[in-house]
């Protein structure tokens, strides 16, 4: 929530006769029951005089319907998906993983690999993993990853009314603290298993925002409906380094022999981590795509773009994750490749 928005919430408060003290983000909360933000602590209030109330309720009555329009659309919005993966030319097994879900405080329910729903008072999380380690753990750690993405349901839960900006930061990051500790644990635990690891790039849409949490060098990307497409995570790699200081550009990054070393991932022998948590407001018409780096390896970012707006005719009939990683794998291969690629509707 920005601080235009917060100020607002805090004026609303002068309709009803009340002027708040502490007016900062710290003291609003969200109640999920009918999608509505609320403020606490009126021990920091003031009781405004009769004509005060007066001249601040036409500023609150449009306010009011503002957010009652806003409850309204997002009825009508809906979110469209679709996933797909590939175990590439070269590897044996497959070692990424991605989930798809949508929950309220009623019901949670896994989603097909491709589908469109109203949005509603539904939750949805997307979520894609690399694994890596020797034999089969590195398969385990990523569909490790990703079954515990479910906690974020009992986190959710347990932030009730007061599900802000800052409790879901808080709720992604420790989810992902939480999964990088019990992978480490497991990786002390088992020889087989010492330098297991994984990737993990995740977004929550929750009223009208993407919220996200990522670490690793998978990506997430965003789409919108005008205007560029722009990756909004940080590959965590000594190359993403090198390019965010401007030291490399796209090409020199993709050829570069260190392109795969780490900085940091879930497990892994990493001692300690710093998980990316961010978020960006959406509309109809914005679209998101998480992937592994296999769809990196075979596609420019220019290529991915192109294949979400204007697909070619070879592709046309197949769906976005699929046009994707079809492209990917066929241009390249040489690694587990996934994409999930969500619209707002």
């Amino acid at each position: 929530m920005n601080d235009e928005r917060v100020k607002q919430l805090f004026d609303e408060l002068e309709g009803y006769g009340v002027r708040h003290e502490d007016p900062f983000l710290r003291n609003i909360t969200y109640r999920a029951t009918d999608g509505r933000f609320c403020l606490i602590d009126f021990e920091f209030a003031t009781i405004l005089e009769p004509d005060a109330v007066t001249a601040q309720a036409p500023e609150f009555e449009a306010a009011a319907h503002a957010a009652d329009a806003f409850k309204a659309d997002s009825t009508t919005l809906k979110i469209k998906w679709s996933a797909a993966t590939d175990i590439g030319k070269y590897r044996p097994n497959n070692e990424d993983q991605f989930v798809t879900m949508a929950f309220n405080t009623e019901e949670f329910n896994y989603l097909a690999r491709e589908g469109d729903v109203h949005i509603g008072d539904f939750d949805f999380v997307f979520a894609v993993s690399d694994g890596m380690g020797g034999e089969k753990s590195g398969e385990f750690a990523s569909r490790f990853a990703i079954d515990n993405i479910t906690r974020l349901l009992s986190r959710r839960f347990s932030l009730s009314t007061a599900q802000t900006r800052a409790g879901i930061h808080n709720c992604l990051e420790d989810l992902i603290h939480g999964i990088h500790r019990q992978l480490t644990q497991l990786g002390e635990s088992y020889d087989g298993a010492k330098n297991m690891g994984a990737t993990l790039s995740m977004v929550w849409y929750v009223q009208g925002w993407f919220y996200f949490g990522h670490i690793g060098d998978s990506r997430i990307y965003y789409l919108p409906k005008s205007g560029g497409m722009t990756q909004i995570t940080d590959d965590h790699t000594y190359v993403g380094w090198l390019r965010r200081k401007g030291e490399i550009n796209e090409r020199e990054a993709r050829y570069h022999p260190r392109k795969n070393v780490l900085a940091q991932s879930l497990g892994s022998g990493n001692q300690f981590i710093k998980p990316q948590i961010g978020e960006l407001s959406c509309e109809r018409g914005d679209r998101i795509l998480i992937c592994s780096d296999g769809v990196i390896d075979g596609l420019w970012d220019r290529g991915i773009e192109e294949l979400l707006r204007e697909p070619p005719e070879s592709l046309i009939s197949l769906n976005p994750a699929q046009r994707l990683v079809r492209a990917a794998v066929d241009e390249s291969g040489r690694d587990n490749t996934t994409a999930v690629v969500l619209e707002i509707v």
